[in-house]
């Protein structure tokens, strides 16, 4: 699996996307971190929408979670 970097964070936001692109994304982000949480910050039953924060540290040490 490709290792997510801090420069990487930017390609999150590029629109339009599709939400399994947007799952791979944040799935490299979440492996390659040593701390994340999730706050749930909106929920609105009617319409569906929602805003989770994602919080968390990358990885800076290379090779770190390569196999030897």
């Amino acid at each position: 699996m490709p290792r997510f970097k801090l420069t990487d964070l930017s390609s999150l936001e590029k629109s339009p996307t599709s939400p399994m692109t947007l799952r791979n994304k944040i799935g490299e982000m979440l492996v390659n971190s040593t701390r994340a949480v999730a706050t749930v910050e909106v929920v609105n039953p009617e319409t569906g929408e929602y805003r989770v924060v994602l919080q968390g540290n990358l990885d800076q040490e290379e090779n770190r979670f390569e196999e030897r």
